[in-house]
C-alpha cells in the first residue's frame, strides 16, 4: 500500500466527490503494479491528454475508504502544486519512495569528461510542490544522513530533488532491498545496468 500511495503522489489525482481516484501512466506494468497493491481488478482503458495529444494508460475506480486514507494522510484533490509533507510511517518509507520514484522519479548515468574513467549516475525526485520536496529531502536527511540539491526547471513550474552517485547507493539499497517485488521493470533494469559499469548490484 506504502508503494501505491506513492504512485497517487506522482502520478494519481483525487476527484472532488470524496470517492474517486485516478492512476494514469505511459507505463502498463505501473497500472498492473498499482491493481495488485489496492486489491482491485478494474479494467485499465486509454484516454488522450487534452495538453500534448498524446495517448495514456490509466485506472479510475471509487473507494470511499481508501478515499478517505488518502485525506488523512496528506493527499488532496488538484495536489499538483500543494502536495506538502506525507504521514508515513518510517518503517514504510522507502517502499512510498519507490513509488513516487516509479511514478515522478529519474536515473540516469553518464561518464564525466572531467576525470579518467569517472562513472557518475544521479537518483531525482520531480514535484512542482516545493514543499513536498522539501519534505522529501528532509525525510532522507533523518533516515539517511544525506543532503542532495534541489534543482527548478528554469520556469519555475517543477523542483527536482537530485542524488549524486555516493547517496544514491544510499537510497536505491534501501528502495530496492531483497524482499522488494513491487517495482518498475524498465527503471530498475536501468539501475542495474549502471550499477553493473561500475561492479556493484542492489
Amino acid at each position: 500500500m506504502a508503494y501505491a500511495v506513492g504512485l497517487l503522489a506522482t502520478d494519481g489525482c483525487l476527484s472532488g466527490d470524496g470517492r474517486h481516484l485516478e492512476l494514469t501512466s505511459k507505463d502498463r506494468e505501473q497500472l498492473e503494479n498499482f491493481r495488485i497493491c489496492v486489491g482491485i481488478k478494474n479494467k485499465i482503458t486509454t484516454k488522450i491528454s487534452g495538453y500534448t495529444g498524446k495517448s495514456y494508460t490509466r485506472i479510475q475506480f471509487s473507494d470511499v475508504t481508501l478515499y478517505r486514507f488518502l485525506t488523512r494522510i496528506g493527499l488532496t484533490p488538484a495536489k499538483s502544486k500543494t502536495i506538502g509533507k506525507l504521514i508515513i510511517p518510517r518503517r514504510y518509507f522507502f517502499d512510498f519512495l519507490r513509488g513516487a520514484f516509479d511514478g515522478d522519479g529519474s536515473f540516469y548515468s553518464y561518464m564525466d569528461p572531467r576525470w579518467k574513467s569517472s562513472y557518475m549516475f544521479y537518483t531525482a525526485f520531480t514535484s512542482a510542490s516545493m514543499e513536498h520536496i522539501q519534505w522529501l529531502r528532509a525525510s532522507m536527511s533523518q533516515y539517511l544522513g544525506i543532503k542532495g540539491h534541489i534543482t527548478n526547471d528554469g520556469r519555475g513550474i517543477t523542483h527536482q530533488l537530485k542524488y549524486a552517485k555516493r547517496e544514491s547507493l544510499k537510497i536505491l539499497g534501501k528502495m530496492y532491498r531483497k524482499d522488494t517485488s513491487m517495482f518498475l521493470t524498465r527503471k530498475r533494469l536501468k539501475i542495474d545496468k549502471a550499477l553493473h559499469i561500475i561492479g556493484m548490484k542492489l
